[in-house]
């Protein structure tokens, strides 16, 4: 007999605090991408979580296979998830992403990269942030 599957999904409006110190800890993270033949395209990524804007941040080089897929997708954007997991626990968050370039938001990015991941982010003039509007968030934290 199988059993029947189990989602759990996280309430968005109202997460749960451990959920949301899981989104604060340090821990590497991935991010799938899709490439052009609908494959799954996953990478290890430092990630920051904004609940209250609902807004996950990935810093990364716009020469990135990952920034091309999400750009591939057009102006409105890619469909992508990233996730973390720790022993028994994980978290995933699933939204649209697009990619900026302009300094304000990826020198955000850094800044929330070094408060999560305590280490300011070397400098790289290519730089961009991959900004995922969460629409979806699952996890067991």
């Amino acid at each position: 007999m199988s059993r029947p599957a189990v989602e759990y999904a996280v309430d968005l409006d109202a997460p749960h605090a451990s959920y949301l110190a899981f989104w604060r800890e340090r821990h590497l993270c991935t991010l799938t991408t899709l490439r052009p033949d609908g494959s799954p395209h996953v990478v290890p990524v430092s990630v920051t979580f904004d609940p209250a804007a609902r807004l996950a941040r990935v810093i990364t080089n716009g020469a990135s296979a990952k920034v091309a897929h999400v750009v591939a997708a057009g102006p409105a954007g890619a469909r992508v998830a990233v996730c973390q997991v720790d022993g028994r626990r994980w978290a995933t968050l699933e939204g649209r992403a697009v990619v900026h370039t302009d300094r304000e938001r990826v020198a955000e990015a850094e800044r929330r990269h070094a408060e999560r991941y305590e280490r300011t982010p070397s400098p790289n003039p290519s730089r961009v942030v991959i900004e995922i509007e969460v629409d979806r968030a699952l996890g067991r934290a």
